[in-house]
């Protein structure tokens, strides 16, 4: 802004200018800003890591199975210089041990088809072709690994072409590997459509969304996730209109998001992700001196404590404790303030207000957070910033299905990311 701007400006104007430029930035903690966009001087500030004063240390953990074992015998006895033999019993003093990957290369198969003559009638004979001749001459175990590289670790067609040649000696044009990812991308479907399935039946479903580029354009990155299922979607939109396909017309008791609008309405109930109004209360108490936030952050730590112990206490006992958490809040959103800052968190929270303490109606079943679905967002943001996007359609899509299978096995404890992909590509 120039000085013929700033002459125009009215006295309340350049009153609220001067208090915005004053305002501390927002952060990560103080906003739903990656930590990466946190400032070098806070960062700088932070404690050092690595273990306290003190602190026991801990050692990593031996194998259970051994490939070899190297038995180190000693041979001459220190003492008297006497031999020592090795039939001599012997006990174990101590184990170590060393770990090493194997020299990994491709192992190529080739498949003649034979031609013999027919004794009998001279007739020329000739195998039937193989199935290994048909289709693609790659491998499930090769189109697993490059789709674990590809979708898991974010690697680029570039890097990932460099990958596979350097640690495994395949080598393979870019081409090549989007009709190997396409193929293996195909494995999912029906997997996906299983995850669908079942988040159409759940009575509780959580949703985010998150930007990425599709084509050159700006599209959205969305997550849909119950207790049996975590499903991603590619939409070109950020509209409620994603959300009504995915659902096809099911309505869940429950549906938990922030307070963007397209995400509202799905369901009988709707519970606010109380880590982003925590958020803003954390930075409400860094820009301001009024006590409305802090009064507001005491209010969120009484909510997260009855969520982290509420199935420990009786329905009376939630019952009394959603109305004086009820009580309090109506104190907190009535009380004035000169502070613009307490005022718009004060309007934020009025905007949700029915929708804070659902999770005390369902106890157990609905988190405050928001923190799973934004977790389940992470990979897709990070293949943003090192990909900058996905060249077709069909490659967001495809990812989509291979993150939804992918997630959706890791709800339940054992599955590896590798293990479910290697898995489906080999059925």
């Amino acid at each position: 802004m120039g000085r013929i701007e700033l002459e125009r400006l009215s006295k309340d104007e350049l009153i609220e200018l001067v208090l915005r430029l004053q305002r501390p930035a927002k952060t990560s903690r103080t906003s739903s800003k990656p930590p990466s966009s946190d400032r070098k001087e806070q960062r700088e500030k932070s404690k050092p890591g690595g273990a306290k004063p003190g602190h026991e240390g801990h050692r990593r953990s031996l194998s259970e199975r051994a490939d070899h074992v190297v038995d180190h015998r000693p041979d001459q006895c220190p003492r008297c210089q006497a031999g020592l033999s090795g039939d001599l019993p012997a006990e174990p003093v101590s184990l170590h041990e060393r770990v090493e990957l194997p020299a990994v290369k491709p192992l190529v198969e080739h498949h003649r088809r034979l031609a013999v003559r027919c004794p009998a009638c001279g007739a020329r004979v000739v195998a039937p072709v193989p199935s290994a001749a048909k289709g693609t001459p790659f491998g499930p175990r090769l189109h697993a690994v490059a789709t674990y590289l590809k979708t898991v670790q974010a690697l680029s067609y570039e890097r990932l072409q460099a990958a596979l040649a350097d640690l495994f000696g395949v080598t393979l044009s870019q081409g090549g590997l989007m009709n190997l990812l396409r193929r293996a991308q195909g494995q999912f479907r029906a997997g996906r459509e299983e995850a669908v399935a079942a988040l159409r039946r759940a009575e509780v479903v959580a949703s985010d969304e998150t930007g990425v580029r599709i084509e050159g354009a700006s599209a959205y990155h969305w997550v849909f996730r119950s207790q049996d299922a975590v499903v991603h979607q590619a939409a070109p939109t950020r509209g409620a209109s994603v959300v009504r396909a995915m659902m096809n017309g099911h309505r869940p008791k429950v549906w938990l998001s922030d307070r963007y609008s397209a995400q509202q309405g799905h369901a009988g109930a709707q519970q606010t992700c109380l880590a982003h109004l925590a958020r803003d209360v954390a930075y409400a108490r860094e820009a301001s001196d009024d006590a409305l936030p802090l009064r507001l952050e005491l209010w969120l730590r009484s909510a997260f404590d009855l969520a982290s112990a509420i199935t420990t206490f009786a329905a009376s006992t939630l019952a009394a404790k959603r109305r004086s958490l009820k009580r309090r809040l109506g104190e907190i959103l009535t009380a004035s303030t000169a502070c613009d800052v307490a005022r718009d968190l004060q309007r934020k929270f009025r905007g949700a207000r029915d929708q804070l303490l659902t999770f005390v109606a369902f106890p157990g079943a609905v988190e405050v957070t928001n923190n799973a679905c934004e977790r389940a967002l992470r990979p897709a943001v990070v293949q943003r910033k090192i990909t900058n996007g996905y060249r077709a359609m069909w490659a967001a899509e495809g990812e989509a299905a291979i993150r939804t299978v992918v997630d959706t096995a890791r709800l339940s404890p054992g599955p590896t990311a590798f293990s479910t992909i290697l898995k489906t590509v080999s059925a």
